[in-house]
């Protein structure tokens, strides 16, 4: 194949999940449902934590920080395959396509980061509850999120940059319903080893060293729980962090099962349906999560309904 500069591509094509058009209404309807659910579900959430001044707490502030992020996860990549399938269209522009990579990779990585931002706030509520309103102040809690934002917001921005430099072979289909970052990848017709390099490197440091401090954090929470005499005491403790040890087992279960599967069967069409699961599902998930799992939460969602009503 001739290759072309990047330049002058003017589009890709997503071929999504099934090229059979009677599917298609199914996909649609499916996506679209899981969208709106995801969208009202993580709103509410946020609504709740705002209205409701006793949930005025580092935890809260950022579990509302991991719905918003969830929300504009989603919203990344389902609309546009939901037009596409609507105009029965597969095509996305260059610039767009960059552009929907470049956002997915910051909202990934913000999950990734707040999700260990949690498990550090629920180690010293546990293990230093006397020292926690000095230990997790407005301060600290705002300077972690911002420290969260500004780490995706580069490794974003550089992996985008690096794709921009590659030129592109006249085989423009991505076999998946997205512009993944690994997929454009393969497109390409020039030597991608330091692209490679940067992109495994970044996945290593930016995935082990969250979860290395969530692993730690509830290592630390469960010795911690263990002291306790109590079974109520027990129990009171680990309901405190019962939500949020659900949602990381969840996201990074799913997102692991992603890699391992499309490692396994060697398929783009086995990758992008075994994406769904963390791209949509999980965001979808989270508030049921913390809504079923959690009295605070419960009450002030009543309060936010009731009060509508």
């Amino acid at each position: 194949m001739e290759p072309r500069n990047n330049t002058h591509v003017l589009e890709f094509v997503l071929l999504g999940f099934s090229q059979d058009p009677d599917l298609q209404p199914i996909i649609y309807g499916i996506f679209l449902s899981m969208y709106l659910i995801t969208v009202a579900g993580n709103m509410l959430i946020i609504l709740a934590i705002i209205s409701d001044a006793n949930l005025h707490t580092p935890m809260y502030f950022f579990l509302s920080n991991l719905s918003f992020v969830d929300i504009c996860f989603t919203s990344t990549t389902v609309p546009k395959m939901l037009v596409n399938i609507q105009t029965k269209r597969k095509t996305i522009q260059y610039a767009e396509c960059i552009t929907q990579m470049y956002f997915f990779l910051i909202f990934v990585e913000l999950d990734n980061f707040l999700l260990a931002v949690m498990a550090y706030d629920r180690y010293v509520a546990i293990c230093h509850p006397l020292h926690y309103t000095s230990i997790m102040s407005r301060r600290l809690c705002g300077f972690l999120v911002l420290v969260s934002w500004i780490v995706s917001l580069l490794h974003a921005l550089l992996q985008s940059v690096m794709v921009l430099q590659l030129s592109f072979c006249t085989d423009l289909e991505i076999p998946h319903f997205f512009c993944e970052l690994n997929q454009v990848a393969q497109l390409t017709c020039s030597d991608t080893f330091l692209n490679d390099v940067v992109m495994y490197f970044a996945l290593v440091l930016l995935a082990t060293v969250p979860l290395s401090g969530i692993l730690y954090s509830y290592s630390r929470i469960v010795s911690s729980i263990r002291a306790i005499s109590t079974a109520q005491g027990k129990y009171k403790a680990f309901s405190t962090c019962a939500s949020h040890l659900s949602v990381v087992s969840l996201f990074y279960c799913t997102g692991l099962g992603v890699y391992l599967s499309s490692a396994a069967s060697h398929s783009s069409q086995a990758s992008a349906t075994a994406s769904v699961m963390y791209t949509v599902v999980t965001p979808m998930l989270n508030p049921f999560i913390y809504s079923l799992r959690n009295k605070d939460v419960k009450r002030a969602l009543k309060r936010l309904l009731v009060g509508k009503l």
